[in-house]
């Protein structure tokens, strides 16, 4: 990840990527891939039959059934949000924060992207309410707001939103005749699905959402790009699906063959596959909640993580010992905190937030070692977190924030 350059290109080519598991490839992927390795055509554009049919299992085993003609598959979920955006047309709204790759895409296209506040519980999904005064203000001065993109396992803020939020925002957005993008990239990273309760937009509203789902999420490495798209039912549906894929086929949007044989087979799910996602979603669900543990303790504020491998932390309450170290921003935030924890630890700004706000996303792969072994080895034990390489690591991040607490209560004016 490169420093925003405030004159230069800013978040949109120097934004952070994804949050990695990692963690080596899985074997039995590898070895499906090097099968596929000498064909040297690619999938055709939307996606190859057998793709299909694989990506169409998975979205029924999720309660998501739609046939092949209501599918499609691209090398990566922002071709598909670029497709879906410039199909729909109009104004985009986006969660305040999202994940870093939504609204710019919006801007590339010379589309207006606007970011809607969160509820204090959970990220991802926009305030009803918010959601209405951001539609009304827009079209009274005279934008034309057509597409919602949200997330009920989100990226940046690790949370899950809860059901009832999650109607609400719906009912607001489809009374304003919105069209709902869902990006599920990070469902089955949920920590702990049994306290834990994840429904999909789609499944409330079957004829309005569009579902994305980026393979970086639990079943792909992230060089491996491909993302699936599931099409509402319905007659207008067939259509945005016919004009995604036009704008599919103008980017030349394709799979190559040897990652389209290894995600089919990462959709299908054997064993190998699901025994793999299991232990990196249990793996990182407790490296994040000892790194949880260690910021709120030192008097930061985080949700605790629900999902997916990372965190938000906000260290407003430690706003005099940043002014003490002149850090006035979120990038010289980021700064910091990357240069102190030897890790990549991007603003807030890059999410949505605002750059005056201390605000920055921690990921928890770096947490797990510097070498392929020492990362393998966390994925074996049954006590990760007593490894020496996650202690290490561990105890940098306590000490990194420990050292901030401790300054904001020598700097605090005396009472």
């Amino acid at each position: 990840m490169r420093r925003t350059d405030p004159e230069g290109h800013g978040p949109v080519r120097f934004g952070p990527s994804v949050p990695e598991d990692g963690l080596p490839v899985l074997p039995e992927l590898s070895a499906v891939l090097a099968a596929a390795a000498s064909r040297p055509d690619a999938e055709p554009v939307g996606g190859g039959p057998a793709l299909l049919d694989a990506a169409c299992g998975h979205g029924e085993r999720r309660g998501l059934p739609a046939a092949p003609d209501r599918m499609a598959v691209a090398p990566g979920a922002p071709a598909l949000l670029v497709a879906l955006t410039a199909a729909i047309g109009g104004d985009v709204l986006v969660p305040r924060p999202c994940a870093a790759w939504w609204a710019p895409y919006a801007r590339l296209l010379g589309r207006p992207a606007f970011h809607v506040p969160t509820p204090a519980e959970s990220g991802g999904v926009p305030d009803p309410y918010a959601l209405l005064e951001t539609v009304r203000r827009l079209r009274a001065e005279g934008g034309d707001p057509r597409l919602l993109v949200l997330s009920v396992a989100d990226d940046p803020t690790a949370t899950v939103a809860p059901p009832e939020l999650l109607h609400e925002t719906l009912e607001a957005a489809v009374g304003e005749g919105l069209h709902l993008v869902s990006d599920e990239t990070w469902r089955d990273t949920v920590h702990d699905p049994h306290d834990t309760v994840l429904l999909s937009p789609a499944e409330m509203l079957p004829d309005r959402v569009t579902v994305v789902t980026d393979l970086a999420g639990a079943l792909l490495p992230p060089g491996w790009p491909a993302a699936v798209a599931r099409f509402p039912a319905g007659g207008d549906a067939y259509a945005l699906h016919a004009r995604v894929l036009d704008v599919l086929t103008a980017l030349d949007a394709r799979i190559a063959a040897p990652v389209a044989a290894a995600a089919a087979y990462a959709l299908s799910e054997p064993e190998p596959v699901t025994a793999r996602v299991a232990g990196t979603v249990r793996l990182h669900a407790r490296v994040a909640a000892a790194a949880h543990r260690a910021v709120v303790a030192a008097g930061a504020l985080a949700r605790p993580p629900s999902c997916g491998r990372h965190l938000y932390v906000d260290l407003t309450p430690l706003a005099p010992a940043l002014a003490g170290r002149d850090i006035g921003d979120a990038q010289e935030l980021e700064d910091f905190l990357t240069a102190r924890l030897g890790m990549p630890a991007p603003g807030g700004h890059r999410f949505g937030d605002d750059l005056e706000a201390p605000r920055v996303r921690l990921c928890t792969a770096p947490l797990l070692g510097d070498t392929a072994d020492e990362r393998a080895e966390c994925l074996r034990s049954p006590a990760p977190l007593e490894l020496p390489q996650v202690r290490r690591a561990l105890l940098r991040l306590t000490s990194v924030f420990d050292d901030l607490r401790d300054d904001a209560r020598r700097w605090e004016s005396p009472r």
